[in-house]
């Protein structure tokens, strides 16, 4: 199977990888002391049911336990829920996540695209309403978004989820980079769950405890017979006691991901700014990774730098020359926009 991904460090050895979007500052140290203590159970099975997270995380997001279900990261849940429901037809946006695709392509769904644009920021339109017809079964949206780490207004989500309601069509929302906003809480739509059974989020602590390399995502929903299905087809042991108790650990550090964030912004914004002075087109984004377009190569020429960045050609509705950043800690950009510098100076 084609890697289609970022984070491919197995590939490009010792390189400062900005094709990932996580946490800059890693793993807690709450989270790395409570899978190394975790480890001593070893040679038990895992929890099946989650327990611990469970109750953990309900608390957490204020929602009853039974609406959520976890997986070996959200990408499982993406091909956990298609291969659950096995729609004819879904509703996708381009450029989007590929994973989508393809958990919808492997049981054979017809697939009807909703192209995002640069002049409206990547972000759907009021047109986006029009293709919610009564033969879609799902679509999935993601805010906010990747790769322009765009978001959809609120207001607007909501609008579409009643559409849903109204059609039958089961909205499936990506929240995995929600956390990077400034005020997440205002953004996510987790506590609307319990009033629809026609919406399901996505979210991960993949990202945001910069833990990619445990897998642990999960889903929400009160569609409970949705979830019934989704058990029915998840293997038992796909979330390891690790990954379990990562996430319990994760959900301690919440004052951490709010310095993160505040961090963030003051990064963010320091790192456009020299993008625009280097002459780099760059798109708004509210998280932690930026789009970039650029006449250069600058997948392969950056990698003469050992630096490795995420060549978007591969995305539906994108070509070459669009490329995605991370934002890192300082000295890491600065390493980047020196190498953009003298590729923009004509150093290639």
């Amino acid at each position: 199977m084609e890697y289609m991904h970022g984070g491919d460090i197995y590939t490009y050895e010792n390189v400062t990888d900005y094709s990932v979007n996580l946490n800059p500052f890693g793993p807690g140290e709450e989270v790395l002391l409570a899978m190394a203590e975790n480890l001593k159970h070893a040679g038990e099975y895992p929890d099946s049911k989650s327990r611990k997270l469970r109750s953990a995380l309900a608390e957490h997001l204020q929602v009853p336990q039974e609406f959520l279900i976890f997986g070996n990261g959200a990408a499982e849940l993406i091909f956990l829920v298609i291969h659950s429901l096995r729609p004819k037809k879904a509703l996708l946006t381009i450029p989007s996540f590929a994973e989508y695709h393809r958990a919808l392509q492997a049981v054979d769904c017809e697939c009807v695209y909703y192209p995002l644009s640069e002049k409206h920021g990547f972000v759907p339109q009021t047109s986006y309403l029009e293709f919610l017809k009564e033969d879609v079964d799902l679509l999935f949206l993601c805010s906010p978004d990747n790769p322009s780490g765009a978001v959809i207004p609120k207001d607007f989500l909501l609008e579409i989820l009643k559409t849903c309601e109204e059609k039958g069509i089961l909205m499936i929302l990506d929240e995995c980079f929600v956390e990077f906003l400034s005020e997440p809480q205002k953004q996510t739509l987790a506590r609307e769950c319990e009033r629809s059974k026609n919406l399901m989020i996505l979210q991960a602590f993949t990202k945001i405890s910069a833990i990619p390399g445990i897998r642990l995502g999960y889903g929400i929903t009160s569609n409970l017979e949705l979830l019934e299905k989704m058990e029915g087809n998840r293997q038992p042991w796909s979330v390891s006691g690790v990954a379990q108790a990562a996430g319990c650990a994760a959900l301690k550090e919440t004052k951490r991901w709010q310095e993160m964030r505040k961090w963030l912004e003051t990064e963010r914004a320091w790192l456009e700014e020299n993008l625009t002075r280097i002459g780099v087109e760059w798109f708004p984004s509210k998280v932690n990774y930026l789009l970039l377009k650029s006449p250069y190569p600058l997948f392969s020429l950056l990698l003469q730098k050992n630096i490795l960045i995420r060549d978007c050609s591969n995305y539906e509705g994108l070509e070459k020359g669009y490329y995605r950043i991370a934002v890192k800690q300082r000295t890491d950009n600065e390493k980047l926009l020196k190498a953009l510098e003298y590729i923009y100076e004509g150093g290639e």
